[in-house]
Formats: C-alpha cells, structure tokens, sequence
C-alpha cells in the first residue's frame, strides 16, 4: 500500500533526519514506529503523508510514486493525526473542525454532515460536535482530531504519539479505539509510540528507527524480546520482560520466550510450575537449586 525506497530527508541546518529508508506498509496492518528522541519517526510520518518533501529517494502509495500525485490524491487515502492536537484544530466548534478537510477533499453539504457524525461516532464522541474546541480536555481533544481524519476517509492513518499527554486511565480506551478501527474498519494504522508496554498488546509490527536509518523491522516479540536489541536502539524492554530477563539470568527460570504482557508472563509461570497451590515456591526453589549448584561448581 505505502513502500519507500531509500528514502532520506536533510533539513537545512543539514541534520540527516531520514537516511535511506526501505519500508513497506501493507494493507491492515497496524505497525509501531519506535525509536529514541530524533531518530527519524516524525519526519518519516511527514513524509509519508507529505507535508516533508524528500531530500532524495522515493515513496509509493498504492503503486504510484509521490510525485506524480497531487497534494489532494494523497490527504484522500492518507491523514495523520499530530503529537498535539492543538497544532490540528483551529476552528470553532468540533463540529466545524471535523467537516473542515472533508470539506476541502470536495464533499457536498449533506455528505460532510453525513462524514462528521459518523466520524464522531465512531470516535465515541458523537455528544461533543456543538463543544467549542476551546471548552474540551486534552483526551476529548484527541478524540476530535482524529475523528477530523477519519471524516477523509483515509485508507492509512498516521499517528504521531497518540497517548502522549493522556492520564493512564485514558490511554486504554484511545488504543482500544485504534485497535478496532484498524480491525473493523481496515484502516492501516502507523503509529510512532514511545510507550513499549502499550506495542505488543495492539501492534503488528515494530519499525525501528536509530539515526534516521530503519535497523529493524518485524513482530513485538521479535523486537522486544531481543534485550540486546532494545538497548543498542536506546530503547527499554516492557517491565515484565524485564523481570523475566532478570528471572532467567539469576533464578534460572526457562521461559519459552520472553513474555511482554501479563497475560504472557502468567501463561509462562503456569506451564512451568504447573496449576497447583505451590507454584511460586517450586518455580523459587528451583532457582535457588541452580544458585546453590552454581556455587558449589565455582
């Protein structure tokens, strides 16, 4: 749906943002795009959706170069939501803002009405389209400015940080939403995201960028499961990854894999040590067997 082919962007002060990227989206999937602070992912997203023009290299959507195809071609099957939604809504009332780019990608009067509640809708959002932007909070926010792009009816959506900001108790429901439009509605989603606990509940994919350059590309597991990878990337494993690594290394705990949820983590400890009351004592005393083992080698 969405390929690039070396794709590379310089900004003019001459810091390489994008350097030589090979990518491929494919149709219903919902991919991460993680990295540290400046690796590329919010440049890449702009130039995925446009707003960036690259430097050199080319990307494709649906077979056809960038290039050949107008602004108007490409905001019709790709939007992007932004890291703060109020650099995205300007105008007075939700309502307005959401009928804004529908408006402008040509749709008459009673179908941009039609587009905004559906959008609203599907949003969870449907009370708020008479609210002025300027009365919501940051989560309903966040809700509006997505709805804006879904009333595009976009084939991709981009989102730069979409939990960003949010208290733990909105988080969930904003990546539930994600989920099932990306399931339901087969919108392509990509999503640049910091937060790895959040990745292999929703995602499908991980890209990995590190100085502007994609260094990996594949499942949650693939990517968060490999602790040397994680870190070489300045990233962080998933907090009960982590435990897990620490239980493999000093209490010799042999998970299949590493788990990167709970769900995970307690299918793991129950295949090891069984359903039985005295689970946690036999899955510790064998740890400390092999301590005392380890010892007495040394």
């Amino acid at each position: 749906m969405i390929r690039t082919e070396a794709l590379s962007f310089t900004y003019p002060d001459g810091t390489e943002a994008v350097v030589k990227v090979d990518l491929e989206i494919k149709p219903g999937e919902f991919v991460a795009l993680m990295g540290a602070n400046g690796s590329g992912k919010t440049t890449l997203l702009k130039l995925l959706i446009g707003l960036l023009k690259p430097s050199s290299g080319s990307i494709y959507l649906d077979g056809k170069e960038f290039r050949s195809l107008k602004d108007r071609e490409i905001f019709q099957r790709v939007g992007m939501v932004f890291q703060d939604p109020n650099d995205q809504l300007f105008a007075s009332t939700v309502e307005q803002d959401v009928a804004f780019g529908a408006v402008n990608l040509g749709a008459k009067p009673e179908e941009a009405a039609q587009r905004v509640a559906d959008a609203l809708k599907m949003v969870g959002a449907a009370e708020l389209a008479s609210k002025a932007i300027h009365t919501l909070s940051y989560g309903q926010k966040r809700r509006a400015a997505l709805a804006g792009v879904l009333a595009m009816e976009p084939k991709i959506v981009l989102l730069d940080e979409p939990t960003g900001g949010l208290d733990p108790r909105s988080i969930t429901p904003i990546m539930l939403l994600l989920r099932r439009l990306n399931r339901e509605q087969g919108i392509t989603m990509v999503m640049a995201t910091h937060d790895v606990e959040l990745v292999p509940l929703f995602c499908d994919r991980i890209v990995v960028m590190h100085k502007g350059k994609v260094v990996a590309a594949d499942t949650p597991q693939n990517i968060l499961g490999d602790p040397e990878l994680t870190r070489r990337v300045s990233l962080r494993l998933p907090r009960v990854a982590h435990l897990a690594e620490i239980l493999a290394k000093e209490d010799g705990i042999d998970f299949e894999s590493i788990p990167l949820t709970i769900g995970k983590a307690r299918r793991e400890f129950l295949r090891l040590c069984g359903h039985g009351r005295e689970c946690i004592a036999r899955v510790s005393k064998r740890g400390w067997e092999r301590r005392d083992g380890d010892k007495n080698a040394a």
